[in-house]
């Protein structure tokens, strides 16, 4: 084997040993580039995920109403009626807002009562209530549904709670006393704005937790009259009879004893003409 032939083959098995590596960089390459889609695709699904996990996180399944009642009622004795009314709100874990009792006239009574019952035993509360009425005059009933308002002061304080972080640690790293003055400026409305959220949100969970009702009754009394002793007064009238009888007689009395003395001139000459008449007559027969 001569001298050209021996560098014909070495340069032959460069020339292959070169391409070899540059498959085996190119396929390495490859896989690199496949593990890199890979790891962005997997991070673009695990933000998908924590978007759509948020957003689960500021929804909420339970619906929110606020739920208010009006009933009017007649019942045949209101204090009982009341009495049980109360006893079933107390056992149903609620509790009386107002309760009062007055009265038209001596035949009519009524009452009104304002109860907090839990949300779930709102509709069984009404029933028991209309069952102690003699007559049901009147029910109204309404509710207004604020889920979406709920929700949106939820998502609104989660927001705000997510400024208030970043606010607090740019504080701690500030150096300059002016840009650490604007922080705290800025932090306090931010945290006075999520006081106010928080306000908000614990008086829709209060009132949806709660259902008003607030119920008038109303009692027809039937009077019957009584006897009045003190209207009687039997000897009084009769002393009081008997003193104008008296008083009676004696101005008669009077009036006949002023009526003969003062006419006495007169009752003397109309008696002697009198008797000199019968004296005539009693002559002449």
């Amino acid at each position: 084997m001569n001298h050209k032939t021996m560098m014909l083959m070495f340069s032959l098995f460069l020339l292959l040993a070169g391409c070899s590596s540059n498959e085996k960089d190119d396929s390495a390459s490859e896989s690199q580039d496949e593990k890199a889609e890979s790891k962005m695709d997997a991070s673009i699904s695990g933000n998908k995920v924590q978007e759509e996990a948020a957003e689960k996180e500021g929804m909420t399944d339970e619906r929110k109403v606020i739920h208010q009642a009006q009933l009017e009622l007649k019942v045949k004795n209101l204090e009982k009626a009341q009495m049980k009314i109360e006893n079933k709100v107390a056992e149903y874990g609620g509790y009386v807002v107002e309760s009062n009792v007055y009265r038209e006239d001596e035949e009519l009574v009524e009452g009104t009562i304002t109860v907090r019952v839990p949300e779930a035993h709102f509709q069984d509360f009404l029933t028991d209530s209309e069952g102690e009425a003699s007559e049901v005059v009147g029910r109204n009933v309404t509710g207004q549904d604020v889920t979406e308002q709920y929700v949106d002061l939820k998502a609104r304080l989660k927001s705000k709670r997510a400024v208030e972080e970043r606010l607090l640690a740019f504080m701690k790293d500030a150096e300059k006393t002016e840009d650490l003055l604007k922080i705290s400026a800025d932090l306090a409305v931010v945290q006075e704005e999520i006081e106010q959220l928080t306000g908000q949100i614990k008086y829709l969970e209060n009132q949806t937790s709660y259902s008003t009702v607030t119920i008038t009754l109303s009692q027809d009394r039937i009077v019957v009259p009584g006897i009045d002793n003190k209207e009687l007064n039997t000897w009084e009238r009769t002393k009081k009879q008997l003193a104008t009888s008296a008083n009676l007689l004696l101005k008669a009395g009077s009036g006949i004893i002023v009526f003969i003395i003062g006419n006495l001139p007169i009752l003397i000459i109309l008696g002697g003409a009198g008797a000199v008449v019968h004296w005539v007559i009693k002559k002449k027969g």
